[in-house]
């Protein structure tokens, strides 16, 4: 498989929104790290992730979406007061909260929790490939497991090339850390995951 790398044009980001609904891979930039994206509702193509990462399948992924309204399809209950605030301070941005897995949600996806993790970022690229997409896409990092987290298009390719299809090229990074991890299926927000957004913003 040759590896194309294209700068996130109208007809680049189309292209791999086509990629997606297909059950194919594509990495692109998020403002945290780069995603190896997926169709979060097609268990094949989160397999594939799984596969090009060399990753566990024992290790849940994130669900990403490009408007608020697309949450309330994928969890298996209201988001709450408290998620709705958490929602309107730091979404869109680097934040995933966990919340009751709906239906519709492949069990792969959350490695057979009955959770989903679920995250909007702000890049302009990674919303505009969910849109065009017309699916959430899941989206761990875009490296091979093991491997340093990337930020450039660049790192994507050394680690992916011949694995995947496609790769958007959006620049660098701006956070260069993973998203936050915060389980809202308690009482009170608990963090999984440091991140971008810490304990005290919170």
């Amino acid at each position: 498989m040759f590896t194309e790398v294209l700068m996130p044009s109208e007809d680049a980001i189309e292209r791999a929104a086509a990629l997606i609904r297909q059950g194919q891979l594509v990495a692109f930039p998020t403002e945290t790290v780069y995603g190896l994206g997926a169709n979060a509702l097609d268990p094949d193509g989160i397999r594939r992730i799984y596969a090009a990462k060399e990753r566990p399948a024992d290790n849940p992924l994130i669900a990403h979406i490009s408007e608020v309204s697309q949450l309330r399809p994928l969890i298996a209950c209201e988001p709450g007061a408290l998620a709705e605030r958490m929602i309107q301070a730091f979404w869109p941005g680097p934040l995933t909260m966990i919340f009751p897995r709906a239906a519709c949600v492949p069990a792969c996806l959350s490695a057979g929790l009955d959770t989903v993790s679920v995250r909007l970022p702000a890049h302009p690229v990674a919303r505009a490939l969910i849109s065009a997409a017309g699916v959430p896409i899941a989206a761990p990092s875009a490296n091979r497991s093991g491997r340093p987290s990337p930020t450039a298009a660049r790192h994507v390719f050394e680690d992916m090339n011949g694995r995947i299809p496609l790769i958007l090229d959006g620049g660098e990074c701006e956070v260069g850390l993973e998203s936050t991890v915060v389980d809202m299926t308690g009482d009170a927000p608990r963090i999984l995951r440091p991140g971008g957004i810490t304990a005290e913003m919170i």
